[in-house]
């Protein structure tokens, strides 16, 4: 069949918008038409060349949508299951899912490179394979994935709002949560109040810390990070630092989760410098794989027993969090609307992507109107 989609063909260039050809769903995948996709910055690594992938590939890696045909042995949906995608697949079985660390799932290792499992590739345009972000090229009318990287949703909650917990909500909340290990009366920084961000203040609030501290030089983010959950923001990480002094009593920070569009040195080095004694870095935001950018003193990581740790999701399982994030939305105790700052359709993605560069979006969503 035909679809329309966003290409990426090569770093520093703008996504096309191209009519390409999908294969159907071979045994083990699935045929989704995806009513919404998150604009997420991971896109963004490729364009600018911090994350390299195979080109050309169709981008977007956070979506929702509709079930419309299922391979042969797949169990886990049928047609008109509405879903969720998690941008990493998770098996069941490797190494990591068996031990409850589905984020970390072998077939995680080809996302970048946009073909199935077996190497092979479900869009085409005339002899040329095109890939699919996190195998999943969320940025088209349609797509064939595996039945590994949807997750079953309620039906009656509404999609476009649901696309979001595909990667940024649970991977902020659970940088918290999970990664950062947040309990009552912390004091947790958070560097960075995108989408990822953002949901890390809203863990770290249902976590019960005493203090959350955003921290970012755009105004209206740090006005949105006090209406979802925040006690304090501040422009600069110094501001953040000497307010936690002061909060503290000197003893400091419990955690500084580092949410950052593309983590850079000085961010890694104000997150250790925050924290106090037995004190946690999580780096959960994104630099290109070749840059070192964690340059600490490790006698006063010794002395103080602090740690720097990175997280991938948030160190969540997708196939349960996902849900259980979808069932705190819809009993009132977890804020998704209010995220979406503008919705686009497919042929603005370079509009919403500039949108989210020039800092105006906290999330931007695309919503197709796609017929079934």
């Amino acid at each position: 069949m035909k679809t329309r989609a966003a290409v990426l063909h090569d770093a520093h260039k703008p996504f096309e918008i191209m009519e390409v050809d999908l294969d159907g769903p071979k045994e083990g995948e699935v045929l989704i038409r995806y009513v919404a996709a998150g604009l997420c910055h991971s896109d963004l690594h490729l364009i600018d060349g911090d994350l390299v992938p195979r080109f050309p590939i169709v981008g977007g890696h956070e979506g929702a949508g509709i079930i419309e045909e299922v391979g042969a042995g797949v169990t886990k949906v049928k047609p008109g299951d509405h879903v969720v995608c998690s941008f990493i697949p998770s098996c069941g079985v490797c190494r990591y899912c068996s031990t409850g660390r589905q984020n970390l799932c072998d077939m995680g290792a080809t996302i970048l490179q946009g073909g199935m499992p077996d190497g092979t590739y479900r869009f085409h345009s005339g002899n040329t394979d095109i890939g699919a972000m996190c195998i999943l090229g969320t940025f088209s009318e349609r797509s064939t994935i595996s039945q590994h990287s949807v997750v079953k949703v309620d039906d009656w909650l509404p999609l476009e709002t649901a696309v979001l917990v595909g990667c940024g909500v649970p991977t902020g909340w659970a940088t918290a949560n999970y990664a950062g290990g947040v309990r009552a009366g912390d004091t947790t920084v958070i560097y960075g109040i995108g989408g990822i961000g953002i949901n890390a203040v809203q863990g770290a609030a249902a976590a019960g810390a005493k203090n959350v501290i955003a921290v970012d030089p755009q105004a209206f983010k740090r006005e949105a990070a006090l209406k979802f959950g925040a006690t304090h923001a501040f422009a600069t990480a110094d501001e953040a630092a000497a307010t936690v002094a002061e909060l503290t009593w000197g003893q400091m920070a419990d955690q500084a989760l580092i949410t950052v569009g593309t983590v850079e040195e000085d961010v890694v080095t104000s997150a250790f410098n925050v924290i106090g004694k037995g004190g946690t870095v999580v780096i959960t935001g994104l630099a290109n794989p070749e840059k070192l950018t964690v340059h600490v003193s490790g006698g006063i990581m010794t002395l103080f027993e602090k740690t720097i740790k990175g997280t991938l999701f948030g160190s969540a399982n997708p196939q349960y969090d996902i849900v259980k994030l979808l069932r705190l939305y819809d009993a009132g105790q977890l804020k998704l609307d209010e995220l979406v700052t503008t919705r686009y359709t497919l042929d603005q993605v370079n509009e919403g992507y500039q949108d989210l560069r020039d800092g105006k979006n906290i999330r931007g969503v695309i919503v197709y109107d796609t017929p079934a």
